[in-house]
């Protein structure tokens, strides 16, 4: 049974309709970082934090925060909050319950008159989807101090990024690396099955995978469809086919052990890609996906292996694999996760610990501070589609969890801050 959660369901519900509506009328739910709607969005959530006592600002790298001092003044920041862009068709959750459960927390926390030592911050990154310039989790990347300076230069049409930061309200002269943070929560929904299919309220994550992507290509030899005999052939694309299958195959056994691990052929070229003509080179683009750094090192070696098997059954050349970018997990903090799981307890919240195999703000707040997410079930584990759903009840609970953890964190650090802690 839970408790009353204090927090309000039906003003969260209002704010997910709301920003739904804000969307390309012929694309729901599309509100994609600098552009006109997403401007709009912006101005509907800066009001809101106005609304529930928040001073707001835009930092230099466009994220909008809202601020509600503490009762004593340099003790630092907490911070709440996720991204309201989506991508395109995306859906009407993804960031945007992160955003609305962090901004229910301020008001309930100014409803009831609770005070909290630390400041206390609510925040929308700027562009954690992939934006128009190509790359993603800008105004996290910018927070943290590690966005590339050079990405200032990106160009999507007549506009630089330099340019769209100043349109979103940012200044890319002013730094927003902070020092200041002492903890961070993100609520996102969860985006897998896992949840739902377990029948959870929660899901305490305990690390982000990392994510490799490796470059793979197979060469054959051009010949004539019709006139090439079949057992005299060199196909690059059958050749292909088999590794694409050993892929799958060794991603589901490493899925089968501990740790969150995912192997996919997102990309595929086939050159000449004539119907008449047999293929001769195909280019594969592999994410991996990996909790555990040891995980990755055992696939590495497998997948050499199992190339070696299909040059040996086909005769096809394939080149050594090449990573192209290899990001590797992060922990969230045992702070954070401490204390989201103390919440759950308290709120009578059903919840597991799990990996997010996907990417979030939280991994580039957690190179600053001890950063924390929950996850919440969402419809068939459907994301990044207009089918996205989250039930308001489980926005609502995982809003009073992020509230209940805030309270614990203000606690624990001050007593840590003071030298008064116990543990």
């Amino acid at each position: 049974m839970k408790r009353n959660l204090l927090v309000d369901a039906s003003r969260t519900a209002a704010d997910i309709d709301a920003l739904a509506a804000i969307t390309e009328p012929d694309r729901p739910y599309t509100r994609r970082a600098f552009t006109p709607l997403f401007l709009e969005g912006r101005r509907y959530l800066e009001d809101r934090f106005r609304s529930a006592g928040l001073e707001t600002r835009i930092d230099g790298s466009g994220n909008l925060i809202g601020r509600r001092a503490g009762t004593e003044p340099g003790r630092g920041t907490l911070m709440l909050g996720s991204h309201s862009d989506t991508v395109p068709e995306g859906g009407r959750f993804d960031g945007i319950a992160g955003v609305v459960a962090a901004l229910e927390v301020a008001r309930t926390i100014a409803d009831r008159g609770i005070t909290l030592s630390h400041d206390l911050e609510i925040v929308d990154f700027l562009a954690e989807e992939v934006s128009i310039f190509g790359v993603s989790c800008i105004g996290s990347r910018g927070m943290a101090g590690v966005m590339p300076p050079e990405w200032l230069g990106r160009q999507a049409g007549d506009l630089s990024l330099e340019e769209g930061l100043v349109m979103v309200g940012g200044d890319p002269s002013v730094s927003a690396a902070r020092t200041d943070i002492r903890a961070f929560l993100e609520l996102h929904i969860e985006q897998g099955p896992v949840l739902e299919e377990a029948r959870l309220d929660i899901g305490v994550v305990t690390a982000i995978a990392g994510i490799t992507r490796i470059e793979v290509i197979v060469s054959g030899r051009a010949d004539h469809a019709g006139t090439t005999p079949m057992t005299g052939r060199l196909d690059a694309l059958s050749a292909a086919a088999r590794l694409v299958l050993a892929i799958e195959r060794l991603g589901k056994e490493l899925a089968a052990t501990p740790g969150h691990f995912a192997a996919t052929v997102g990309e595929f070229e086939i050159e000449p890609n004539a119907a008449n003509v047999v293929p001769s080179r195909v280019r594969m683009l592999l994410d991996v996906r990996a909790e555990l750094r040891e995980d990755l090192d055992c696939f590495h070696a497998l997948l050499a292996k199992a190339i070696e098997e299909v040059k040996r059954e086909t005769g096809a050349a394939i080149a050594a694999p090449k990573v192209l970018s290899d990001n590797p997990a992060t922990p969230m903090h045992s702070l954070a996760i401490n204390a989201l799981e103390a919440a759950c307890h308290a709120t009578g919240a059903s919840h597991r610990r799990m990996a997010s195999g996907a990417g979030h703000d939280a991994a580039f707040m957690a190179r600053i501070c001890p950063a924390g997410m929950v996850f919440i079930p969402c419809a068939g584990g459907r994301s990044h589609a207009p089918k996205e759903w989250a039930d308001n009840a489980d926005i609502t609970l995982g809003a009073a969890v992020l509230l209940d953890a805030i309270l614990r964190l203000d606690d624990e650090l001050k007593e840590t801050e003071d030298g008064t802690h116990t543990d």
